[in-house]
């Protein structure tokens, strides 16, 4: 079953906090006297089973996947734009996320934090388990090493300086950006040790289970995370590492990789779990999971277009424009524009099983605008996203960022002739021409500027432009942020260090001693 890995016993994972002024960390952790089932929790494999799966768990609430996160890894890109209603989230483009009013990134933050905490509880646990299959407990701790890792690595890349937690305590003092990042490549080294390459080839309780961190999922954020430190040559070789795996291919249909067909497929590294057939109806706001819950998405309806969805992002015309450089060697427009936006087509476009022109011919503003497809439930199958249950699995590692990200590390330690060839295998998948032939010997500069476009038309709507522009540096860069701005003109009201979301008020209140981020 796709949602097995995440069924399990929330009571075990609580906690009582009671802060006074004279009293000692271990003291401040009170285990619930109502709760029996911890006297007798973390005693066999299936326990550690359980524990884990609580770990994937805070995958699937608002705070991230469900809504959230997407939210604000996408917003800020010039690639996104919001004219939502609701202030906390149209805010989040707009540079000017309220430290007062936690809504969003603040749900955010606070959902890392609980799955590092159940994350922590496996790996404090398990190693005092005596398993009867020792190669499971391996890769349950490697699914724990590797899930603290991802939360951290959110926290950090989002938040800058953070509570680095990896022991279970009451309070968990602030760290520098450095230190959090230290971390996160120490997490993902040890869960590449751990982890098999799938679950296919395995014998054990989550034999054949899909949705497991894998080997390459570890290494292929440990090269993010080395990238997104300028660590070039760690990245470089640890990118070539999972490519070397032989695991990974891109699929033949570019939106595969968005919709419910072909989930899981040679391309997904890892991917968050959802299903409208899996469990209950209500919506997981955040909290511990009860029996009602639907593991569900909520980005369809936010990102869905204008009556099919709440059109809290839309697509900005800067990416419409880009996809329109470069025709394909068939002289047709790149395929990924329409797998990506909903417009006016010239001879139609459906959506939803409607035509586009007919469903919009009495709104001018909307005839003529744009709408985000990714991960749209639109070709046929539901009238709209308004009942909140879209099951489209979101994918957040691909075989393709793998690839652009290895060409991106050649090219900066000096081999930028070899990252042609990385760079065409995405742009054969749209047959786009042969680079190296339409623009031979580009200088390493140059390269750069090119990787930067290829990825912007590789990953719109997926979360990676945003972070990409703030690695590059291209915030500091007066020239490139003037060109953001006549982009997407959201980048008007960017404030250095506001690259950075606050750190919450709450945090700060239950933390003593956090510093706010700088322009907050």
């Amino acid at each position: 079953m796709k949602y097995k890995i995440y069924n399990y016993l929330a009571g075990v994972f609580s906690l009582v906090i009671i802060t006074t002024s004279c009293v000692n960390d271990d003291d401040l952790i009170q285990i619930d006297p109502n709760n029996k089932a911890v006297d007798s929790f973390w005693k066999t494999d299936n326990d550690a089973l359980l524990g884990v799966n609580a770990a994937y768990g805070s995958l699937l609430t608002d705070g991230t996947y469900m809504r959230c996160t997407p939210l604000l890894l996408d917003l800020k890109g010039d690639d996104t734009r919001s004219n939502s209603p609701w202030g906390a989230m149209a805010n989040v483009g707009r540079f000017n996320s309220n430290p007062s009013n936690a809504e969003i990134y603040g749900w955010a933050y606070e959902t890392y934090y609980q799955g590092i905490f159940r994350a922590n509880q496996v790996l404090t646990n398990v190693p005092a388990i005596n398993f009867e299959d020792g190669a499971l407990k391996n890769r349950i701790l490697g699914q724990a090493y590797f899930l603290r890792g991802l939360y951290l690595f959110h926290a950090v890349n989002m938040y800058k300086n953070v509570p680095v937690p990896t022991e279970l305590a009451a309070i968990y003092p602030q760290k520098t950006e450095a230190e959090g990042w230290a971390q996160v490549i120490a997490d993902f080294k040890m869960a590449a040790e751990l982890l098999p390459k799938n679950y296919t080839d395995i014998s054990g309780l989550d034999a054949g289970e899909k949705g497991r961190a894998t080997k390459g999922a570890a290494l292929g954020y440990l090269g993010k995370a080395y990238l997104f430190n300028k660590d070039f040559t760690n990245a470089r070789d640890t990118f070539k590492a999972v490519i070397d795996l032989g695991v990974y291919s891109l699929v033949s249909n570019y939106r595969d990789n968005f919709t419910e067909t072909n989930e899981n497929n040679s391309e997904s590294l890892f991917e968050v779990q959802f299903s409208r057939e899996a469990g209950g109806v209500d919506l997981g706001w955040g909290g511990a999971p009860a029996s009602g819950w639907g593991k569900t998405s909520a980005r369809a309806i936010t990102y869905g277009p204008r009556g099919f969805g709440f059109t809290d992002v839309q697509p900005t015309w800067a990416l419409y424009n880009d996809y329109q450089l470069e025709k394909t060697k068939s002289n047709t427009v790149d395929p990924r524009l329409d797998a990506t936006i909903f417009y006016n087509k010239p001879g139609g476009m459906q959506l939803y099983g409607k035509d586009f022109a007919t469903t919009y011919a009495s709104n001018t503003g909307d005839l003529n605008d744009l709408f985000c497809r990714k991960y749209q439930n639109s070709d046929g199958q539901r009238p709209d996203e308004f009942d909140w249950r879209s099951g489209i699995n979101e994918r957040l590692l691909r075989y393709a960022d793998i690839l652009l990200m290895y060409a991106e590390t050649l090219n900066e330690t000096g081999n930028t002739a070899d990252a042609y060839t990385y760079i065409q295998m995405v742009r054969d998948r749209v047959n786009l021409p042969d680079l190296s032939i339409v623009k031979p010997n580009l200088t390493k500069e140059q390269m750069r500027e090119q990787i930067g476009h290829e990825r912007f038309l590789e990953f719109p709507l997926e979360g990676h432009r945003f972070d990409d522009i703030r690695r590059w540096g291209w915030l500091q860069d007066p020239v490139k942020l003037a060109w953001l701005k006549s982009r997407d003109p959201e980048f008007n009201s960017y404030a250095a260090g506001r690259e950075f979301f606050p750190i919450p008020q709450l945090e700060r209140d239950n933390n003593p001693g956090t510093i706010q981020n700088d322009s907050y």
